[in-house]
C-alpha cells in the first residue's frame, strides 16, 4: 500500500469515527473498499483517495453522509446469539415482571439497532406470551445513528436471506407478509417499537428510565475512551434493578466502575450502587 492509499483509509476512518465511534482497524480496512466502491460508482469518483480528500474538506455533506452511513457497522440478524437472548425473553424478563407488577410498565431500549431485527425480535417474543402481558404498558425504543437502517427498520421490510437469517420459519409465517421477494413485519409488532434516530456518543438522558438496555456489538468497535463515555452515559437510565445486556464478546470489567456483573444472569450487567463504587475507589 502506497502513502497515498494509507492517507487515504486514516482520513475515512478517522470521519468514521468522528461521527459514530467506530473504529476501523489497519487490518480491516478491506471494510472500507467493500462498503464505498458502490458509492464511488453512483458518484463517479475514480478511487478512493479522490474520495477521501473530498470528504476532509467536506465538499459534498451528503456524500460525506453517505460515506459514513456506507462504512458504519450494520450486521445483525433476528435472535442474534440465541442463547443469550432465551435468557433475556425468558428469565430475564421474568425477573423483572415480577418487580413491575404494581406498576405494569415494561421499558426497553435496542441501541444501535441497525435495520430492526433486534426490536422487532423482542416485540415477536412479548407477542408470542400475550396472556403473560396483558394490560402491560411497554414500549421498545429502538435507535440507530443510521437514517438508512432506521428506514428500513420503520417499513420493517426484509430480503429473503435477512428474514432467514436466525427467525424460524413458523415465526416467519406468523409475523410477516410476503410481498414480491420481500417479507414485511405486520402492524401488530411494528406498533409495539418506536424507531428514532440516535448517536450513542451524544446525551441520551432525555430518553426517559429503563428496565433493560440492550447494547450489543457496539463496544466492540468502539476506542477505550468511547466506551467508558457510551456505559457512562447509559448507566443513569437503567432502573436500580434493571439489566444491561452487552454482545457475547464485550464487558464493562475494566471499561467503568458504574456497571457490575449480574450475580443472577450470566452476560448481564446491573448498575454498581453508589457505596460500593465509593468503596472500589478507596481501594
Amino acid at each position: 500500500m502506497n502513502t497515498a492509499e494509507t492517507q487515504a483509509y486514516s482520513i475515512l476512518s478517522n470521519i468514521l469515527e468522528k461521527h459514530t465511534g467506530q473504529t476501523v482497524v489497519a487490518n480491516r480496512h478491506w471494510r472500507i473498499d467493500m462498503a464505498l466502491k458502490p458509492l464511488m460508482r453512483t458518484n463517479s469518483v475514480p478511487d478512493l483517495q479522490t474520495l477521501a480528500a473530498l470528504i476532509e474538506i467536506d465538499a459534498d455533506p451528503k456524500l460525506t453522509r453517505a460515506c459514513v452511513e456506507a462504512m458504519v457497522n450494520n450486521e445483525t440478524s433476528f435472535f442474534r446469539d440465541q442463547p443469550n437472548f432465551a435468557l433475556l425473553t425468558g428469565p430475564v424478563l421474568d425477573n423483572i415482571r415480577e418487580h413491575r407488577m404494581a406498576s405494569k410498565k415494561l421499558r426497553i431500549w435496542s441501541a444501535a439497532c441497525s435495520t430492526g431485527q433486534e426490536p422487532y425480535s423482542l416485540a415477536i417474543s412479548i407477542l408470542e406470551n400475550a396472556e403473560k402481558w396483558r394490560g402491560w404498558n411497554i414500549q421498545i425504543l429502538a435507535t440507530d445513528v443510521s437514517t438508512s437502517a432506521l428506514a428500513q427498520a420503520k417499513e420493517g421490510r426484509y430480503s429473503q436471506f435477512e428474514i432467514q437469517r436466525g427467525l424460524p420459519v413458523m415465526q416467519m409465517l406468523r409475523h410477516f407478509d410476503q410481498n414480491g421477494e420481500e417479507w414485511v413485519v405486520k402492524d401488530a409488532i411494528r406498533k409495539m417499537v418506536t424507531f428514532t434516530e440516535h448517536n450513542m456518543l451524544n446525551p441520551c438522558r432525555h430518553f426517559g428510565r429503563f428496565d433493560v438496555i440492550c447494547c450489543r456489538n457496539v463496544l466492540m468497535y468502539l476506542s477505550d475512551e468511547k466506551r467508558v463515555q457510551i456505559l457512562e452515559s447509559i448507566a443513569p437510565l437503567l432502573e436500580k434493578d434493571g439489566l444491561l445486556m452487552l454482545g457475547a464478546a464485550e464487558t464493562v470489567i475494566g471499561q467503568t466502575q458504574k456497571f457490575r456483573a449480574s450475580k443472577e444472569f450470566r452476560g448481564f450487567y446491573e448498575t454498581t450502587p453508589a457505596d460500593d463504587r465509593s468503596a472500589q475507589l478507596s481501594h
